[in-house]
């Protein structure tokens, strides 16, 4: 009889999107693998990976009491019919509830995935200083009876370990989600120049706001540079409204592309990336335009900086300092020779270490179920 593994996420679409390779490793191994997450277009290319998929209600920013504990409920209720071996849980509600609910269904083994911290982390007043502490003393209960912890970046892993949410024993840092470096690969033609590329949801906390005002200060120099933004809106607190983004397509500082699936074409069009970002996991869209080579400007920040080895594969700016990302910008501007070969080099990064299959081996064997959690 399989083993059964239920991996319990906030959309079908992001399981897919990230996680497809893992589950059919996973099934490769054996595995039984039950996906849980709210129903979106997913669903049937999830099932098509041969995985079954339950109905999961659960709100990714709501904070409803009543909702809440109906969303716990659901959980333990799937946890009790499927009976897994093993619980591996993706992003906060899912690993604070999926933990909790799986210990009490008496599931063996179960594992969460940190895939960042967001927008509760962040610096802010005094409502989002008590949300921090009461989603601090979540996971401190969740993990807790968690065998292993996966991080995506060690100061995010570090954080969790010095503020006691984890035992650092059963903590795992991986290089992000892993890349298919075969999916995603340089384009036969070169890269064009003076084309700026940012990927992301639209949060102030990706630095959209810094990136617009670079692109305002790069302009008047080079009119001729684009700067293009793709990537879906978003309810977090931290979103850009709709009418900003229209403000600045109207003044002529970025193009907006709207979102896609696939973000390959855009990358090709595309001859630097760039993520100003406050704090990341480790940014799947800046791995995946390393691996389609292409240099990068991101920022000294967790989940960033590991991505860049600053004057290699591109250039690493202070956190919210438009004017030295504006800085970077231009030395690509005045010298498009490093377009290609900083380009090169992230494509041997992204090879060396981001790739898919090795990360999702990590994953897979740390996912042995030995023995219970304690």
């Amino acid at each position: 009889m399989a083993r059964r593994i239920v991996l319990v996420h906030n959309t079908s679409r992001y399981l897919y999107m990230h996680y497809r390779q893992l589950i059919e490793l996973l099934r490769s191994r054996g595995w039984d693998v039950v996906c849980a997450a709210p129903r979106d277009e997913a669903v049937a290319r999830l099932e098509s990976l041969g995985a079954s998929w339950r109905e999961l209600e659960l709100s990714r920013r709501g904070m409803n009491p009543l909702s809440e504990v109906a969303t716990f409920a659901r959980l333990l209720g799937l946890f009790r019919r499927e009976s897994p071996e093993v619980v591996l849980n993706f992003s906060i509600k899912p690993a604070i509830y999926g933990s909790i609910a799986a210990r009490l269904a008496g599931c063996r083994r179960i594992c969460s995935m940190i895939t960042g911290l967001g927008y509760v982390f962040m610096p802010g007043g005094t409502r989002q200083r008590l949300l921090r502490a009461a989603v601090g003393w979540s996971y401190r209960l969740a993990l807790g009876c968690n065998a292993k912890v996966f991080f995506q970046n060690p100061d995010d892993q570090r954080l969790f370990v010095e503020e006691g949410l984890v035992r650092a024993e059963r903590t795992v840092v991986l290089p992000g989600t892993g890349i298919d470096t075969v999916e995603f690969t340089p384009p036969p033609q070169p890269a064009p120049r003076g084309r700026f590329l940012l990927v992301g949801r639209l949060l102030n906390d990706k630095g959209i706001r810094e990136y617009v005002e670079a692109a305002q200060t790069v302009r008047a120099s080079y009119p001729d540079a684009v700067f293009e933004l793709l990537g879906p809106f978003d309810s977090n607190p931290a979103a850009v409204s709709r009418g900003q983004i229209e403000e600045w397509e109207r003044s002529g500082a970025i193009d907006y592309l709207g979102e896609a699936d696939d973000v390959r074409p855009a990358l090709s069009r595309a001859s630097v990336f760039v993520l100003p970002s406050y704090r990341e996991g480790l940014p799947r869209a800046t791995v995946e335009a390393m691996a389609m080579g292409r240099p990068v400007i991101t920022t000294d920040a967790p989940g960033c900086r590991e991505t860049v080895v600053d004057g290699e594969n591109g250039f690493i700016v202070p956190v919210r300092d438009a004017k030295a990302l504006a800085g970077a910008m231009l030395r690509f501007l005045s010298d498009p020779g490093l377009v290609e070969s900083m380009g090169r080099r992230s494509r041997e990064i992204a090879c060396e270490r981001y790739d898919v299959h090795r990360v999702n081996d990590l994953i897979a064997r740390n996912l042995n179920p030995a023995g219970a959690c304690e």
